[in-house]
């Protein structure tokens, strides 16, 4: 039995070359293999690159979202520091008309102060106006004066403007000058 089975074997390993080399020999088969492997190529380099755009996009998202983010901490108080804008104001208007600069007034300037700079450290600027020429984006004109002064030069600030990290949250309400027009003499000649 043992040269059977070893008979056997050596048919069986025969026969396995045989495929074998028939299987290497096969010129179409070379070629499905191929083709299969370069479209799991090709299946790997889409996947690669939708996976490196996926990245880019969720990387575009983020900065994006962070933008926003510190965008909305910024102006969060925004709506608060307009209602107390007319008490700023008021405050302003009370110190202004005080005559006696005792103690109590010195007391409510430095609430005045400390409230000032509170709002300054979270982004308040006042918007300096008095000698510069007039710009729409941060002034409002309420009047007009006949004066020395260059034309649409701001002679006097009427009420305070105010920007907020750069954003212009009141405009400043301000007098401008204009050009004296000289105006013609009652003459013979002008009825």
């Amino acid at each position: 039995m043992s040269k059977t089975k070893k008979k056997e074997e050596s048919e069986l390993s025969a026969e396995q070359e045989k495929h074998q080399a028939e299987a290497e020999n096969k010129p179409e088969d070379k070629e499905v293999v191929k083709e299969e492997i370069s479209k799991e190529e090709e299946k790997l380099k889409e996947l690669t690159d939708t996976l490196q755009h996926l990245q880019a996009e969720f990387e575009n998202y983020k900065k994006r979202i962070e933008k926003e983010y510190c965008e909305f901490i910024k102006c969060a108080n925004e709506d608060m520091i307009k209602v107390l804008l007319p008490i700023i104001d008021n405050f302003e208007l009370a110190l202004k008309s005080s005559r006696e600069k005792d103690d109590f007034y010195k007391g409510m300037e430095l609430i005045y102060s400390q409230l000032i700079d509170t709002l300054h450290s979270q982004g308040l600027k006042h918007i300096e106006c008095i000698g510069k020429k007039f710009n729409p984006y941060y002034h409002e004109v309420l009047l007009a004066e006949e004066s020395k002064e260059a034309d649409n030069t701001i002679i006097e600030e009427l009420q305070k403007g105010y920007l907020l990290h750069d954003k212009v949250i009141r405009h400043s309400k301000i007098k401008i000058a204009k050009k004296k027009t000289e105006r013609p003499s009652a003459g013979p000649n002008n009825k």
